[in-house]
């Protein structure tokens, strides 16, 4: 009887530890993890794996944050994929005022393009704010827009989509034709299980979609991913 009580005791300490140390956030904004446990987050803008090639202002954990409703829709879409032995991997949720800030200063410096060849190889940079792949404000600050893909649920593998997370060009396109059938299917059922439960898509990411009646429309946070 005392090793049960024993083993109780530590389970709630340690719980208990982990809600204290999260940091305060905004009302409405939920750390995801604590609504889906079980979610791969790899946010590439708190490492040097991205366009930029430093991590990203404002990124201080690999901390997934959204918006309380955003966060409910997106566990309805991991438990139905689970019941195919499929997961999600998030790549980015909400995303401070001050990271898109880092963008627009790295897209006007046109002598840095250290990863141009992974990730806008066919892209000028200079044209990065003409063709609407940098831009001073983004859904994702609002809090309900976040980028993501499906995996394999034995292995942790990504489905084929086609084209690489944060490709800028073309064959990121949701409707590119110039893929397999199965990369093909992969996309759309990414776009299904989405939009299913509440999501709106954009056309040229497959990766990126937000929340239908979304919490704050026209409010841009920039309070830091911690």
């Amino acid at each position: 009887m005392k090793k049960k009580i024993g083993i109780v005791v530590l389970i709630c300490i340690g719980f208990a530890f982990n809600t204290l140390t999260h940091v305060q956030l905004p009302e409405g904004f939920v750390h995801v993890k604590d609504v889906i446990p079980d979610l791969d987050v790899e946010l590439w803008y708190f490492s040097a794996h991205n366009f930029v090639g430093d991590t990203i202002d404002g990124y201080k954990a690999n901390t997934l944050i959204l918006t309380e409703p955003t966060a409910e829709a997106l566990k309805q879409v991991q438990e139905e994929l689970q019941n195919q032995n499929l997961c999600l991997k998030v790549y980015d949720g909400y995303r401070p005022q001050r990271a898109v800030n880092h963008f627009i200063r790295w897209a006007k410096d046109l002598n840095d393009t250290l990863n141009k060849q992974e990730f806008y190889p066919t892209v000028e940079k200079r044209h990065l704010f003409r063709d609407g792949y940098i831009a001073a404000l983004s859904g994702h600050s609002r809090g309900s827009t976040l980028d993501l893909t499906i995996i394999d649920g034995m292995t942790g593998e990504p489905l084929d989509m086609g084209s690489p997370y944060d490709f800028f060009g073309e064959p990121s396109w949701v409707e590119y034709e110039a893929i397999t059938e199965t990369q093909k299917q992969n996309r759309q059922l990414l776009q299904r299980m989405m939009l299913k439960h509440g999501f709106r898509n954009y056309a040229q990411e497959w990766w990126h979609f937000t929340l239908n009646g979304e919490p704050f429309p026209d409010t841009y946070f920039d309070f830091e991913v911690e």
